[in-house]
């Protein structure tokens, strides 16, 4: 008998530093499991990187029409209002019919293209379309 217990010849003996030199003590990662895990995370990003600027383009996209939906929905009152259309998008704002002119996601600035009446008579905004687009009609806006 030992001073610390009785000694059992089948208990698993606890290695320490050098008694056992096939069995070392890991402290880190090996270069190729790195390596593996760098891999899975560029192969997940070449996944979710196109899908996420695609979708902000799509928002932008939503955005611009909700923006042109207001402004025209604030041209269609301030002619069913005042009998006559706006001569400025600016106007819109100085009579409250707008708290200011949306900017255009797409260009971020506020840059509509304007429509005119097609009555030869009248005169103003008509109708707005996007300016971000080839012929002006802002992804189907038209």
């Amino acid at each position: 008998m030992t001073p610390q217990g009785p000694v059992n010849p089948t208990c698993a003996v606890t290695a320490r530093r050098g008694d056992a030199p096939r069995e070392r003590q890991r402290r880190g990662f090996t270069l190729i499991e790195l390596m593996v895990v760098m891999v899975l995370i560029a192969l997940l990003l070449t996944i979710a990187v196109p899908r996420y600027f695609g979708t902000v383009d799509s928002g932008k996209l939503s955005v611009q029409r909700q923006n042109i939906a207001a402004i025209r929905d604030a041209i269609d009152h301030f002619y069913g209002d005042l009998g006559r259309y706006p001569e400025t998008l600016g106007e819109l704002v100085d009579k409250r019919y707008l708290r200011a002119v949306p900017v255009d996601p797409v260009t971020e600035l506020p840059n509509w293209v304007i429509v005119a009446p097609t009555n030869a008579d009248q005169t103003g905004v008509y109708d707005i379309k996007a300016a971000g687009s080839k012929d002006g009609a802002g992804g189907g806006n038209g």
